[in-house]
């Protein structure tokens, strides 16, 4: 028989056993990731070497695709900037959240992925260009470290509020932040997980590139696109908007005050001002190659979330217009690459159509968080882990006309992968802004063609309208009812979007 000494040592051995094995069990889990998101103002989609740009290299950013999963068609559901970063930080819409111009806080009950984030364990950091509420650098709420300003910010003379002291330093904006965030990363306590949320000035106007990146576009011939001057088939306020304030506030952002000009001096105007905005991104890639090697010299780069993103696009000729807030391509497709190995270790393009709105829900899903109540958005790590699966095949656009900046109407819009159709509900009253704009993206991608007049198109026109007012109804932006008219050119009832 045996000895109750040999079962109290077989018990304290199995016992021993059983606690390394929880102990190696627990070691091996991979720790909590990290996320670093790099937001960037008025990034165009197409504005990146990895996107297929002819002139600008970005070979940091192109190294984050290379590795990670690059969203070919990815989407600002407002081409605004307040509005579009409180979506990124909500999941919501900006009918939802309230934040429906460049001049109104993001509402300090509203939840977010930060506030989720932090109250769960994470360190949580805001460094740079926060631009909700123009006269407000106070710490916001869902951040332990803070480090904006007052308003868009200068590329060179910014005051910065650091945790509660106003600092001025010296050299250019993008350096600035950065090594301010490279100072957060490299005081992290290893093992406890961090969100840096890096918000960049770049390239937002007025455009003023670092000095050794102020000539390297010199040699390259620039002229206005193509359908800087097709607008024989654009509604009536896109022809307006040439001669009205629009022309005095400056669409060429200080270098031209009449747009588009085919002076030659003033061709010569647009190409500096291209030129310009061109090398601001040059220092955007730097940056994102110095927060890079930070992360790997700590040993968390494939412990970290690493998210590259603009807040909304920017028409940079097309249409005539120098801008965002129209739903146009350019306005409204933006670029958006994540990084993060565990997960996604095979480096993907996906051509699925993804929204700032699906940002919050995706970080708090990769980090194994509840998501937040009643959002617009969805996660996309499994399509990003699988390249496929169930996932949206249209989405509805909304910006909301603002009186200090009267030359776009109201818009409410649909795109799906192939068709767009974009609606004006009154604009400003005038009935010649009641136009609607059909595109077939598939064969017109450039969108010079409008089809909404063609007959041929009516039956499309009506099941977009359709879609339209589902998907408005369902994010809560419809009341409950609203008659569908059958007509091509009639006008869509206004929208409850406050």
């Amino acid at each position: 028989m045996q000895s109750s000494f040999s079962r109290r040592g077989s018990w304290a051995r199995w016992s021993a056993a059983l606690l390394l094995s929880l102990a190696a069990a627990l070691g091996a889990a991979a720790p909590r990731p990290n996320v670093v998101v790099v937001l960037c103002d008025d990034l165009r989609w197409d504005a990146l070497s990895c996107a297929g740009h002819p002139h600008l290299k970005t070979p940091n950013i192109d190294r984050l695709a290379a590795e990670g999963v690059r969203f070919a068609n990815a989407f600002c559901t407002t081409s605004l900037c307040s509005p579009s970063r409180a979506s990124i930080l909500s999941g919501l819409y900006a009918h939802a959240h309230g934040v429906l111009n460049n001049f109104t806080e993001f509402p300090a009950h509203l939840p977010s992925f930060p506030a989720r984030l932090q109250a769960a364990g994470w360190r949580t950091a805001y460094i740079g260009k926060w631009h909700m509420g123009e006269d407000n650098d106070a710490p916001r709420p869902g951040f332990d470290y803070w480090i904006s300003h007052k308003g868009q910010g200068k590329y060179y003379g910014t005051e910065f509020n650091v945790n509660g002291v106003r600092e001025t330093p010296p050299g250019y904006y993008t350096k600035v932040v950065t090594d301010y965030a490279l100072d957060f990363v490299l005081r992290q306590t290893p093992g406890h997980p961090f969100l840096l949320f890096l918000g960049h000035k770049a390239p937002h106007s007025f455009y003023v590139p670092e000095p050794k990146y102020s000539n390297v576009f010199a040699h390259v011939d620039i002229r206005y696109p193509d359908t800087a001057f097709q607008l024989d088939n654009k509604p009536e306020w896109v022809r307006q908007r040439l001669d009205t304030w629009h022309g005095i506030y400056g669409p060429l952002f200080e270098w031209r005050k009449q747009f588009p000009d085919r002076r030659p001096e003033a061709v010569k105007d647009f190409a500096a001002m291209t030129r310009a905005y061109w090398g601001t991104i040059l220092s955007l890639d730097d940056s994102v190659g110095r927060l890079y090697e930070a992360l790997k010299a700590v040993g968390q780069l494939d412990n970290t979330i690493f998210i590259f993103m603009g807040d909304n696009g920017l028409l940079n000729g097309e249409h005539g217009m120098v801008d965002k807030r129209t739903m146009h391509e350019a306005s409204i497709r933006i670029p958006l690459i994540v990084r993060y190995p565990p997960l996604f270790p095979r480096p993907r393009v996906l051509e699925q159509l993804v929204l700032t709105v699906d940002v919050a829900p995706t970080i708090l899903d990769l980090c194994g968080l509840p998501p937040l109540p009643n959002i617009h958005g969805r996660s996309f790590k499994s399509l990003a882990r699988t390249g496929g699966g169930p996932w949206r095949s249209s989405f509805f656009y909304a910006y909301n006309y603002e009186k200090q900046f009267p030359y776009t109407p109201n818009v409410r819009g649909i795109r799906t992968t192939e068709w767009k159709y974009i609606h004006y509900p009154h604009g400003d009253g005038s009935p010649d802004r009641h136009l609607a704009e059909l595109y077939h993206l598939r064969r017109d991608p450039e969108e010079r063609h409008n089809l909404i007049n063609d007959p041929a198109h009516a039956a499309r026109v009506r099941e977009l309208r359709r879609e339209l007012e589902r998907l408005m109804r369902l994010a809560g932006a419809l009341p409950d009812r609203m008659p569908v008219d059958e007509g091509v050119k009639t006008e869509l009832p206004e929208a409850s979007i406050r």
